[in-house]
Order: structure tokens, then sequence, then C-alpha cells
């Protein structure tokens, strides 16, 4: 019986937990603390910091199975996906890692037993390959596993070795291949091997095994790495893909009833779906994709994740409208996505009905998109410069692909059916200048790196020189917020230095510190680190703006000298501004007990997609689709104030991850969680009112809060709200505020605090009245001001002309004479002209009996306009204008008849 994808996933684990692994939960496809990375591509992500020597984890063997995304950058597979059997933007990767325990030779034996006994595959298909003079990796598959030498091949740089950067850990890799047999082969070379490199499609790649050995420095010579390490990748699809014996991945039963479903939507026989295989490809694979990453906490935007998330959804929506699809069904498809992976990404079962709804409101969103898009199309091919070239300027097409999501195969075809062709030479520049526009941003990722690994060397140095017992800066913020403690070392400018002046931007580096990092939404603390002599009196101050840990294990406090000169090895008070860290505290406990409210009042869709917690005001954001209506901010509002005034204790204890989320505790979106996480329980411990994963700062009790009052509400993304709220002091001043205004407004209405909305209404109406009798009296005197203009009508060859200056406040008025003028006279010219906030503005008509013999308004009032310095134009029957020049405008009303007389003898 074949192995299911399912059992292939499972006893990769199970085998790597037999050989002494710590199973570790996939992270989120959002790399968290990682600026480098658009998306997690590989399973090492989640170790990167383990292997660069930062992070420390209780355990020295790892294997895990990693969400992955490879749409960017140069792993950059989306226009592949489709046409290509293996080609995916989602896939799964298996992994086992070593962190200084095992190296090459149990790394090898694992991987060749796992292929050949767990998920039995033949070893006579099976390749092997090895760095060029890895001599080791090479003997221990051709000595000790037995394998033929002829099928171990010694490959190059190119192929088989790894680096993570220009700098850092790098190293040899060992690869197996599985050989489809010669009937597979697409490059037709008589010779044809794994050696040749050419992507012949005889040859799948499955593992590849990175043994992580050197250190390279900046000049490109490489040392031994002090701890080995291994990290090793196996894509779920492709292995799968062997075992099943599928040449396409399509074609395994990862994708298989993803397919079905959706030929069961459309009613398609097997004739017509194999017709539409691409679509029904790029359908599936993309439905992976925004699931998974909805799913992680991505929403549909114009940038960053958020635009690629769009991109693939759309790229579906488009195929899926190709292949028949009516309207939104993507949702549809994600419901077979979750039915068969949700048992091991239980996230997917969580936050199901807010992918759901995430994907609908995105494809609705894209069908009036590309209504627009199809309208600026439609623009665009009927320029006429367009229609004389009969090409589509490449730039102009970039622009549809770029703002409308319109990919260059659709506009081809709807310039095919005009008979036009595309620019593409000018398309693929745009496409390049954008290209070169995200490799700026990559190397803006560069700086990071760099600045990343200088922090990294001064932590190993204070390490070496003994002067961090525990290997990392200890964090106290929890205990204490004040400490003493000697100067460790001083930052200027990216360098170490031994002494700072007043004046000086500084970072300084303590063996400890209460001070708060910058985390999970809240704020850093303030303060002030000093030195202070026998009476108490500060030596030197340095005042700390923020704390930041630029690495793991490394914190360091950013501020200004403001006295004095401080030097390294002087002992120091740093303490913490308290009532800041108070204010803090309010607003971070009363974000949880916000979500929890949210949560019951709107419903469990909810969930916390953003936060800011500073100390005069919070931010939270949360997964929701509709505005709040005012009841529902009143009953947040007061389900948040009940929890205060009934003063729950709030708790912090430490425990482990599955037991936190199986007691209830809430694990936010995108969050990175280690083995061991801080759970915050407000209420009792049999009955909490609230539980949340968090690592921030938090009152003793919510009576300690105060009072919770939303300042505001609103719409930040689509399926993304907005609240603002204040607590405690920050609220009490604007309750002050507002009451003191209240109580002004009232004293100026001449009546008491709580009449003032009703005072306010009175003064409405009677306002209303008076505007109405003041358009009465408008219209009365511009009427009388209409019967005395009737004298300055002129006669021009048997048309009446009309050209003056009116009292008017604006358009409307002009218009409305210029209707009473029409009406009056039946047959005629006129052009009124008014000073309109100090400006020169025009209305000019013209009657249908003129305009049948060649008289436009819109002519006539853009000649008026120009002379006034402007310029105006509309309706052959109406139009209006406006200029900059006053004190000319009655010589432009004395161009009417002028112009009148030309239309009269146009040959004249």
């Amino acid at each position: 019986m074949t192995m299911s994808s399912q059992e292939i996933r499972q006893r990769f684990l199970d085998y790597f937990a037999k050989h002494g692994h710590t199973v570790v939960e996939s992270s989120s496809l959002i790399p968290v603390g990682d600026p480098t990375l658009l998306f997690t591509n590989a399973g090492m992500v989640q170790f990167k910091d383990v292997f660069l020597g930062l992070e420390r984890r209780p355990y020295t063997r790892a294997t895990t199975v990693q969400k992955c995304m490879r749409v960017s950058g140069k792993h950059n597979d989306l226009e592949n996906v489709g046409p290509s059997p293996r080609h995916h933007t989602f896939f799964e990767m298996l992994g086992n890692f070593s962190f200084g325990d095992y190296f090459k030779r149990e790394a090898i034996h694992y991987a060749y037993e796992v292929v050949t006994q767990v998920y039995g595959v033949d070893p006579n298909r099976l390749v092997f390959t090895v760095f060029e003079d890895d001599d080791e990796a090479y003997n221990v598959w051709t000595q000790e596993i037995g394998v033929p030498p002829e099928r171990v091949l010694r490959m190059g740089e190119k192929t088989n070795f790894w680096m993570m950067g220009d700098i850092g850990p790098c190293g040899p890799t060992s690869e197996i291949h599985y050989d489809w047999g010669p009937e597979a082969c697409t490059c037709g070379d008589p010779h044809c091997s794994v050696a040749l490199d050419n992507g012949c499609e005889r040859w799948l790649e499955i593992w590849n095994l990175v043994f992580m050995q050197y250190n390279q420095a900046a000049d490109g010579t490489r040392m031994p790495l002090p701890r080995h390490g291994v990290d090793t990748g196996m894509g779920l699809e492709r292995i799968t893909s062997v075992v099943q014996n599928k040449r396409s991945n399509y074609e395994t039963d990862l994708f298989t009833p993803i397919l079905a479903h959706i030929q069961e939507l459309l009613g398609d026989s097997d004739e017509e779906a194999a017709k539409k295989q691409v679509a029904y490809r790029v359908i599936a694979d993309h439905s992976r994709a925004i699931t998974f990453l909805i799913g992680d906490g991505v929403i549909p935007s114009s940038e960053g994740r958020g635009y690629v998330l769009r991109l693939i959804l759309r790229r579906a929506a488009r195929y899926g409208h190709k292949a028949g699809f009516e309207g939104p069904f993507l949702a549809k498809i994600a419901e077979k996505v979750i039915e068969i992976m949700g048992h091991h990404y239980r996230e997917l079962r969580e936050r199901e009905a807010f992918i759901y709804k995430t994907i609908t409101a995105e494809e609705e969103r894209f069908s009036q998109t590309l209504a627009a898009g199809l309208a600026v199309l439609e623009e665009l091919i009927a320029d006429p410069k367009v229609q004389e070239t009969r090409v589509l300027p490449g730039e102009a097409v970039f622009r549809l692909y770029d703002t409308y999501g319109f990919p260059l195969d659709l506009t081809r075809d709807v310039a095919r059916e005009h008979g036009l062709t595309i620019d593409e030479a000018g398309y693929q520049r745009a496409m390049a200048e954008q290209r070169e526009r995200a490799r700026a941003a990559s190397r803006f990722a560069a700086d990071q790196e760099d600045r990343v690994a200088r922090y990294a060397k001064i932590l190993e140095e204070l390490r070496s020189a003994s002067l961090l017992p525990e290997g990392t800066v200890r964090h106290i913020c929890y205990e204490a917020a004040e400490v003493e403690a000697p100067i460790l070392a001083i930052i200027k400018k990216g360098n170490t230095v031994s002494a700072a002046r007043a004046g000086d931007v500084v970072e300084i580096v303590l063996p400890q510190t209460p001070f708060y990092v910058e985390s999970g939404g809240q704020v850093s603390d303030t303060g002030i680190i000093a030195r202070y002599d026998e009476r108490g009196a500060p030596v030197w101050e340095v005042r700390v703006d923020e704390a930041r840990q630029p690495v793991p294990g490394l914190i360091v406090h950013i501020g200004e000298v403001v006295m004095g000169t401080v030097r390294v090895g002087d002992v120091a008070r740093a303490a913490v501004d308290w009532e800041r860290r108070k204010d803090i505290m309010r607003n971070h406990t009363a974000t949880h007990l916000l979500h929890i409210t949210l949560r019951r009042v709107l419903g469990e869709h909810v969930h916390q997609a953003g936060s800011l917690v500073a100390p005069d005001r919070l931010r939270f954001d949360f997964t929701h689709s509709a505005m709040l209506t005012e009841e529902e901010l009143a009953a947040i509002e007061q389900g948040v104030n009940d929890a205060i005034l009934a003063a729950y204790p709030v708790e912090a204890h430490w425990t482990t991850y599955r037991q936190a989320v199986n007691e209830g505790a809430i694990a936010l979106f995108g969050e990175k969680y280690g083995e061991e996480v801080r759970v915050i329980r407000v209420g009792p411990p049999d009955e909490p009112f609230s539980q949340e994963l968090c690592g921030g700062t938090h009152v003793n009790n919510t009576a300690e809060i105060g009072f919770f009052h939303i300042t505001s509400e609103g719409s930040v993304a689509a399926g993304i709200r907005r609240i603002e709220a204040v607590t405690g002091r920050w609220a009490h001043r604007l309750v002050q505020r507002q009451l003191a205004l209240l109580h002004r407004a009232a004293t100026f209405l001449g009546c008491q605090d709580e009449e003032v909305d009703r005072r306010v209404l009175s003064l409405l109406d009677e306002v209303q009245r008076l505007q109405k009798e003041t358009n009465r009296l408008k219209q009365a005197l511009a009427r009388r001001d209409f019967e005395s203009l009737l004298q300055q009508v002129q006669d021009i060859e048997g048309v009446k002309v009309l050209a003056a200056s009116v009292d008017a406040e604006d358009m409307e008025t002009m218009r409305r004479m210029s209707d009473w003028f029409r009406e009056r006279l039946g047959s005629g010219v006129i052009v009124l002209g008014a000073a309109i906030r100090n400006r020169p503005s025009f209305v000019a008509a013209v009657t249908p009996d003129l305009v049948e013999r060649g008289f436009h308004a819109g002519q006539l009032v853009k000649v008026v306009a120009e002379a006034v310095g402007g310029g105006g134009g509309g309706r052959p029957t109406l139009a209006q204008a406006g200029g900059r020049d006053l004190s000319r405008m009655n010589e432009a009303l004395k161009l009417v008849p002028q112009w009148v007389a030309r239309k009269l003898h146009p040959s004249s």
C-alpha cells in the first residue's frame, strides 16, 4: 500500500525523535526578528541565531517540518508555478539539525537510512554528490554506506558549498538525487548525469545536507568553526513524489484532493480538466500559500508580505476565472486545504473563519480592481499614438501589472484582440528598474547584517573576557527597576570606545539591566545611568532614551551623555523612569482586557493583528471585517472598565508552550515563542478572565489601571480594525480636558452642562432656518439684478448677447441667472462674471438654436478666461471658467461681442 504524505511527514519526525532529536514545531512564515527575509524559506531560519552562537537552546539536536515560502529575491518561483510539475510557492521542508553535536558521519547515515529504510526507496536509484575536496563525506558514502564510487560525484562550489552570506558560517554540502530513469531524460545528452548540472528532469534532488564547518572572513579566508553544525533540508513534496512514484508533485496526495475539489466545483469532465491543467495547478498551489499566509497573520496590502499575498491571490483568482469560476471561489478551495492539512497545522483550524473572510474580501476587491484595470487598458488602446503605432508602450503595460495586477499575458491577450502588439523590451526595462529598487532594499538588508555581525563580535568579546557569567546580559526588568553594575562597554558610532564625554550619543552595555527592551508592541523603558560620589551627587550621567537587543544575549542602552565623562569599568546605577513604566504597565494590561472583551462582544474570529503599548496611549489592531457600531464600542469600553473595577489579580508564570495553549492561553500571530513561555493570567486561576502569552510588563491588579477610554476606532487594512485608547493618568487628563471644554461650551451657550446637546440642536435648527431665509433673499436680489441686466443686452445681427459682471457669491447663483436669461429671451449668448473668493469666475450659456449654428459655450468661456490668466470649458450650452487677474475681468467681458461677431462671419 502506498505511503501517504501524512505518514511520510510523521515518520520523518518519529525517526529523528527516536535518535535523540527534539521535535520543534514549525515557525511562522513571517520570520520574527530577521529584517533580511520576507518569508521563512528554509528549515534553518528559526535556528539561525543558534548556528551563529547568539542564542542557546535546551537541546543540541532538533527536527522539524517547516512551512516555507519562496516567491521573492533569488527564490522566485512564481511564474514557473503551473507549467512546471515541481515548482511551488508554499512547500514543507523536512529537516534535522545538529548544534555542535553530531557531524558528517551521523548526518549521512541518518539520511541514507531514512530514504532507503523508512521510505523504502530503491538505493540503486540514488546518486550522491559531495564537495570536490570533501574526502570525509566521500569516504562515509563509499566506505561506510557502501555506495559504488561511480555514484558519488565530486562537485564544485556552485552546487556543493553553502554560505549564509558573504561573511559568516559556511561549509560543504552533500546531496541525494533520485534517478527517474533514462526515459525521463530531457537534456538529450548521451552522457546524461547529475554532474552536468543542466536541469535535466531525469534527476531529482531530494535532500541537501549542509555541513557548517568554516567561518568566512571579509577577505575570503575560511577558518574552522569552534562548533560544527548540520542543517539538512528535504522537500516534502519531492520525497512524496518519489515514494508515491509520481513524476509530478501535483499527482501526489498533497494535491490530488485539491485538484479533484476544483474539478467538482467547476463540473468539468476529466478531458476538460486536462485542458485546464495549468490553471488547476496554479489554483491548487496558490490556495495552499494563501491559506497558510493568512493563517500566519499576513493581510493583503500594497507592500511587503501583504503585496506578495495579494499578488498570489489575484493570480489564482485570474486563472480561476479563465477556468470557468464566476465570483469569489478561493475560500472554497481553502476549505479543502484546511481539511487536508489542519490536523498537523492546528492554527489553520483555529483561524478558519478569518481565513475564509479575508480571502473572499480580497477576491471581491480584485474584481473591482480588475474592472478598473480593464478600463485603463481600454483608454490606453484608444490613445491616438497607440492607434497609429499599433504598439502598447512597455512602461504603461508594466504599470498595469504593478498597479492592477495585470500580468503580461493578460494584457497581451487583450492587445491581440485589438490587433495590437506590446513593446516587450520596454516592459522588461520597467521590470528591471523595479528589480533594481528591490536590490537596493536587499543592500539595506545587507547593511543590517553587517550591524548584527558587529554586535555579535562585541558580545563574543565580552564572553571571552568572562564579563558575562551567564553568557548573556541578564534581563531583570520583571524583578527590579534599578540596579548597580559596572560599565562593560561603550559603543559610539558603531565602534567600542573606552570613554565618552558630555554631548556624545552612546550605547552602554551592563552585565544586567532593569530596562525593558521594545518587544511585542511595548515600547522600551527610558531612564538614566549615572555614577554618584559619596555625597550622592552625580559624577556623570547618561540619559537613556531607549534599550535595544541588537542580537540575542546583548542589550544596549542608547542615549546621550548629559554631564561628565563615562568610562568603561565605572560602577554606575541604572534606573528606569518608574512613573513612565507604570503608565506603560497600565496600558499593556488594558490591551489584554481589550482583546478578550473584543472576542466576547464581536466573536471568536477576533485576533490581535498588531499593537502599540506606549505610556500615553495604547493602540490595538484586530481582525474584524465591519465598522464597529456605537453600541458595540460602548459594550467594549464598559466590559474593560468592569474588569478594571473587579480588581482582578494579574499574575505571570512560566510554562511550556504546549501546556499554555492547552490551558487556553492565547498565542499571537507572528510571534516567536521558545520552548518555555511566559503567561499573563488576569483573574483567579480556576476561572481566569484572560490568559495570554506575553513578555511585557503588567500591573499587579486590574484596579491599578484606574479607567479605560476609547479615543478612536477605524480601519487600517482590509479586514483589520484599530482601536486607540487611554488609561490611568492619561485617561484622567483627557476626562478633565473634556469636562472643562464642556463647561466652557455651556457657559458660552448660556445653559447648564447637561443641556449643551439640546441647546446646540436648537441653535442648529435656528441656523438652518436663517440659512433658508438668507438664500431666499439672495435669490430675490439676484432676480432684481437680472431685471436690470436685461437693459444691457446687445443685438449683434439678430443674436442677443449679454456680457456683464454681477454680484454673486457662488457659481450656482450665476448658473441660475443664465437660466433666467435663456427663459426670458428664448435665444442668445450670455457670459456673466463675478469676483468669487477674490478671483474672477465666469459662466457662459448658449441657447440650443445657436449651438446648431456653431456657437459653443465651452469655446467662448475659454477665450474669456485666458484674458484673466485662467482657463475652463464645458458643454456647448453651458460652461464655466476661472482666472487669477481680477483687475482684467471687465476687459475680458468686452471680448464676448467680438467673439460672437467673428462666429457670424468666420471668413472675415
